[in-house]
């Protein structure tokens, strides 16, 4: 999908929420647990009863690797149901992968060749050379951490490395590496307050932004200093809407909770 087709999605839809398929068997509701495939039966209520409320689907990979092949194949079934009955929604492998070389392109395979993502999130730890073989890709798009939401974000990413913030210096620096235009950037939703220097530095690039809802970020906030002019951010929340309920009518509430903030959005846009 290109940036364009993103863009196109959002203006039709009226939001730029992306939805979390974060599934633990744990906190599903307990009736799925009966079924073949619970994992793919929870996903695909949840996007029955969202797909019209959101842009995106962001499935973490470690929710699905947990369980060995039986969630790898729940994972393989969830993105081929979202690309066959929902091709005009963006999906995102949250697998946070990064090594050198052949070894990075064997990972954007796996994810843009074999299941068919949209993109995949990174780390830019090891430089220019791990991230360069996801950028190649045709029509895809890597989303680089950037400025994470959690506690230990300030061990290194706010550290001043020759007067400037870190997180800053890998921003800069990723502007310059082949094929940057589709590049797309990880920012906590908590480190609202950031978010206007980053605009200095990357002011048109796409924003995934996680920590909405259950962690504690706050839309407008993220909305007043990230907004760009081709609105350039996708709004995560996860728990906040999947699991609202682990009643039997929990894609329902789903849909209320990813309606709440589809509202918002909209009203945003409108202004």
């Amino acid at each position: 999908m290109t940036t364009q087709e993103l863009i196109a999605q959002i203006k039709k839809k009226k939001s730029f929420l992306c939805i979390g398929l974060d599934v633990d068997l744990n906190k599903i509701p307990s009736h799925l647990l009966k079924e073949e495939d619970p994992i793919f039966a929870f996903n695909k209520a949840i996007i029955d009863a969202t797909h019209h409320l959101c842009v995106a689907y962001k499935p973490n990979t470690a929710f699905y690797e947990a369980y060995g092949i039986k969630g790898w194949k729940a994972l393989e079934k969830t993105i081929q149901y979202l690309n066959t009955n929902h091709p005009e929604i963006y999906t995102i492998a949250d697998a946070k992968r990064g090594d050198i070389g052949n070894t990075s392109t064997m990972y954007a395979k796996a994810f843009f060749e074999d299941l068919a993502f949209d993109s995949v999130t990174v780390a830019p730890y090891m430089g220019k050379d791990s991230i360069e073989p996801f950028l190649a890709f045709k029509n895809k798009h890597t989303i680089m951490l950037a400025l994470t939401s959690n506690e230990g974000a300030f061990d290194f990413q706010t550290k001043e490395v020759n007067g400037r913030e870190l997180y800053k210096e890998v921003l800069e620096t990723s502007k310059g590496w082949k094929n940057a235009e589709n590049l797309m950037y990880v920012v906590g939703a908590t480190k609202a307050e950031y978010f206007k220097e980053i605009r200095k530095i990357v002011p048109n690039s796409f924003l995934l932004v996680p920590g909405v809802g259950a962690q504690g970020g706050n839309l407008q906030d993220v909305c007043k200093y990230g907004l760009s002019s081709t609105i350039g951010l996708l709004i995560n929340s996860s728990r906040g809407i999947i699991y609202a309920s682990n009643t039997e009518n929990f894609a329902e509430i789903a849909a209320i909770k990813a309606l709440e903030l589809q509202d918002q959005m909209e009203e945003i846009l409108a202004q």
